[in-house]
């Protein structure tokens, strides 16, 4: 038996499969969701289900995930920290590379991954920590997207009739918050919160996103009417008592169901990217809020504010992985932008006069 189905095997540690599975349909790409849990399937159904395949189709599963509910794994093994990115502080992720395989371990949980051409499996308190496993789960799809060419970029993104408006900004920088008071508008639709994926289509560039949800802080929630809903009534009496300062550096994560929140309809998969917009605004400034479109040849100083690393999960096509002291690609990401419009905001931190700027002046 190799190292890799003995780890497989310790991770799955005798847990019995139930009978059902959960199908995702992402374009042409499949994935089947198998577990020992049935309230674990269902809670992935419940989060994935507007990308749940035809149940009539009996189509294949381009992979399978394994998901095992219990207790945190003890393997008696040596994970290395994996690096993290410029301006992230602290221990999360660690791994260990294992026979064209990869073991991640998640620090703050002890929730264990394993990824590899042929076992794919999340094992540990998956119940408790859900957020890790549908990170795990998107990073597959994450993985084909990359493996198909396409270039990932650390932005959330709305649209307006196919067409795509991509906000980068630095760590804490308010995307999230801009995107969805821009889903406010009755023809906006929402691509993605944090992970951006362009390829070229024909003369254009094609924007894509991933299943995963809004997953926003409180400072977000209580500053829209629409999201208070999602708070219990006793904690939005709790932080209404915090300052704004408080608010916004409070991190405290909630997911948003879109079609939930802003009607049916709202959740796009793809479009044609239109521009993107950077958030270089500063939260102690007193200057009046400004838009200006950038040269990012000449800009390359906000370049970091898109470019995402593909994390320690990501397996090139020959079976190798990623490393965390791989730099990333800048000249992909400025052959990229420099097809299209690249918008810097500066100044204070002012969402209603950037949604009216980006609906007024960008997107027409």
């Amino acid at each position: 038996m190799s190292q890799i189905e003995k780890t497989a095997d310790a991770l799955a540690a005798g847990y019995e499969l139930v009978n059902e599975n959960v199908l995702l349909q992402l374009e042409n790409y499949r994935i089947s969701l198998r577990s020992n849990s049935i309230e674990l399937l269902k809670k992935l159904e419940s989060y994935f289900s507007h990308t749940l395949a035809n149940s009539q189709a009996n189509l294949p599963a381009d992979i399978e995930i394994v998901a095992i509910e219990r207790e945190e794994p003890k393997l008696d093994l040596t994970f290395i920290d994996w690096k993290r990115e410029p301006g992230k502080t602290g221990r999360k992720d660690s791994y260990l590379d294992l026979q064209g395989s990869r073991l991640v371990r998640k620090v703050r949980t002890g929730m264990i991954f394993l990824q590899s051409k042929h076992h794919l499996i999340a094992a540990g308190p998956c119940l408790a920590n859900d957020n890790q496993l549908i990170n795990y789960i998107n990073s597959q799809y994450m993985n084909y997207l990359q493996q198909q060419g396409a270039l990932i970029c650390h932005a959330a993104a709305a649209t307006f009739k196919g067409e795509c408006l991509a906000i980068a900004g630095f760590s804490g920088g308010g995307k999230s918050t801009l995107m969805l008071n821009l889903l406010e508008h009755p023809d906006a639709g929402y691509l993605t919160n944090d992970r951006l994926f362009l390829e070229r289509s024909g003369e254009s560039l094609s924007a894509k996103g991933i299943p995963k949800l809004p997953r926003i802080n409180p400072g977000t929630i209580m500053n829209n009417d629409r999201l208070c809903s999602i708070l219990p009534e006793v904690r939005r009496v709790e932080l209404s008592a915090l300052s704004k300062e408080e608010l916004w550096d409070l991190e405290e994560k909630y997911d948003v169901f879109p079609e939930q929140v802003y009607g049916p309809g709202k959740i796009v998969s793809k479009a044609r990217l239109r521009a993107v917009l950077i958030l270089n605004w500063q939260r102690n400034s007193v200057d009046v809020c400004e838009i200006n479109q950038v040269d990012i040849n000449v800009r390359r100083d906000l370049l970091p504010a898109v470019m995402k690393s593909p994390g320690p999960f990501y397996q090139y096509p020959d079976g190798s992985f990623y490393r965390d002291d791989t730099p990333l690609d800048d000249q992909s990401y400025i052959a990229l932008l420099g097809e299209v419009e690249v918008f810097e905001v500066i100044g204070k931190v002012d969402f209603e006069f950037a949604r009216r700027y980006c609906l007024e002046h960008i997107i027409q």
